[in-house]
């Protein structure tokens, strides 16, 4: 047993199993997967409170918080600090002596690894680990947690990777959330279903970029469109085509082809349509942006 941490193995344990979670669902893990907690020396432990936020497990000996959640919907607007390299997290509401905020004192004083648990969508959460809590403002009732390296600083020393390093995985951090809240921005548009064929079978429709994120395509939903996988894979392909109006475009090339029916069916027919557009004019996608993307179709399927 650590001194300094009497739960450090739980802590481990905990961390692991996490990761497991996050292969075993592409990095977004379903509230269903959380609620089972995890196997620690023959007890089942709790993963972390929905409803809380701050979350000690009841077979912990130490004193300090375990997990923090977040809450899609939660009152509390948690950001990234880019300027202090750390996370925004909110004390839970009522008297800072309460146990839970007490718990989130108690992992600063020991600088010990939480797992910080995001709300992207309902039931969705995207996950950093390990962080720790490294500043505290009982005034302004937050805290700022700094994301670790999964590895280096999950040994009862805690905290112990180079500042720079730790820089460059809060940036990952960033670009992990921003993809994840992309995705559930899209998604929510255009009603989980392809703006093309209107499949909505959600294991199959995916958020597309109109102009990649590394050609300086923003993160708005604007530059998204919701397209089934084979829809998406002829876009970035360059197979399929969407203009400024909206309208389909199949390369002559592939409307040429001639092969069975999920061709004849699954792309050929669909040019010359329009795609369906979200309700909300603010979500509808940028004509500028589609125009851009549409030239570069329009080049390679020539």
């Amino acid at each position: 047993m650590d001194a300094r941490d009497p739960d450090h193995a739980l802590r481990v344990a905990a961390n692991e199993h996490v990761r497991w979670l996050q292969r075993a669902y592409d990095d977004l893990i379903p509230r269903s997967a959380l609620l089972g907690g995890f196997e620690f020396r023959g007890e089942r432990v709790s993963l972390g409170s929905f409803q809380k936020g701050i979350h000690r497990a009841r077979q912990q000996q130490g004193q300090a918080a375990l997990s923090v959640f977040t809450s899609p919907k939660s009152p509390y607007d948690d950001e990234i600090d880019e300027q202090t390299g750390a996370i925004i997290y909110a004390y839970r509401e009522g008297a800072l002596s309460s146990a839970d905020n007490r718990a989130l004192d108690a992992a600063f004083e020991l600088q010990v690894p939480l797992i910080y648990f995001k709300g992207i969508e309902v039931g969705q959460y995207a996950v950093v680990q390990p962080v720790f809590v490294t500043q505290r403002d009982p005034a302004g009732r937050v805290v700022l947690l700094e994301p670790g390296l999964p590895i280096a600083d999950m040994t009862p020393d805690g905290l112990v990777s180079p500042k720079p390093v730790r820089a460059v995985a809060l940036r990952e951090v960033k670009v992990r959330l921003d993809q994840h809240r992309f995705r559930s921005d899209v998604m929510r548009a255009y009603r989980r279903r392809c703006t093309v064929c209107a499949l909505k079978r959600p294991e199959l429709v995916q958020a597309a970029h109109i102009v990649d994120f590394a050609e300086q395509g923003v993160m708005e939903v604007t530059n998204g469109l919701a397209l089934c996988a084979i829809h998406h894979l002829a876009y970035d392909r360059n197979l399929m085509g969407i203009d400024p109006a909206g309208v389909v475009h199949i390369a002559r090339a592939l409307r040429e082809e001639i092969d069975g029916p999920m061709l004849r069916e699954g792309l050929q027919s669909f040019h010359g349509n329009a795609i369906a557009l979200p309700r909300g004019a603010r979500d509808r996608p940028s004509p500028e942006l589609l125009e851009r993307r549409f030239e570069r179709f329009v080049v390679a399927a020539a």
